[in-house]
């Protein structure tokens, strides 16, 4: 168990009780503080109190589903960049896209097998806490200022908030414009190989930058990539 673990608090949402009990005890064995919550609405109130670093949560509940209480909870910016884990049973109707649209960053199917979640949340505590000091704090491009100290974006005197992901993917590409990488690439370069998300989730985040932003910055080229475009 890495030291920097037992900093992580993570809250389980699921109305199925073994569940709950089986994967709290797991991670509370792992060194992880734990709360648990049984529909969307309790999690939005025990997130609140409980301050969550990562959430495990089911998509359908009665009361809230799962969907409803990620959109709502990225609405609230100290959630912003909490990690947010889909669980679902429903691998063949529901849509991957649906719930990485609704602000989630992974998307795990039951039955769930806990070692190899905890093993995930591992990739998300490693990749939390690694940093590169020879990137540049901050690059200005494209009539964008990026700041990477603060994960702040800035169009002209304008602040645009981006959640952790999209923030990273968009200064992933602007500190090497005009360079096409393809969707491997980046989900290996911003979500690291150790975190099992699919190609789609690039798309999904791409069309929410654009957004944001504006369409001009971000260029598609097709059946290769993205690139951050400055002609």
């Amino acid at each position: 168990m890495s030291q920097h673990t037992t900093k992580y608090k993570v809250l389980l949402v699921d109305d199925d009780p073994d569940i709950i009990e089986l994967l709290q005890y797991n991670l509370t064995k792992e060194g992880y503080e734990v709360a648990s919550a049984e529909n969307g609405k309790k999690a939005i109130d025990v997130a609140l109190t409980f301050s969550p670093d990562i959430i495990l949560m089911d998509v359908m509940m009665p009361v809230m589903d799962g969907i409803a209480a990620c959109r709502y909870l990225r609405e609230l910016k100290r959630f912003k960049d909490t990690y947010i884990l889909f669980l679902t049973a429903r691998a063949e109707e529901f849509s991957e896209v649906a719930a990485f649209d609704a602000g989630a960053d992974d998307f795990i199917t039951k039955p769930i097998k806990p070692r190899a979640l905890i093993s995930r949340l591992a990739a998300y505590v490693r990749r939390d806490n690694q940093q590169n000091p020879e990137q540049a704090p901050e690059i200005s491009i494209g009539g964008l200022r990026i700041d990477r100290t603060s994960f702040a974006v800035y169009k002209g005197d304008q602040k645009i908030s981006l959640p952790k992901k999209e923030f990273e993917l968009l200064a992933f590409l602007a500190a090497t414009p005009n360079k096409v990488f393809s969707r491997e690439e980046l989900l290996n370069s911003v979500w690291g190989n150790d975190v099992f998300v699919i190609a789609r989730t690039v798309d999904v985040h791409i069309r929410k930058v654009r957004e944001k932003i504006g369409e001009e910055n971000i260029k598609t080229i097709k059946g290769v990539g993205y690139k951050f475009n400055t002609d």
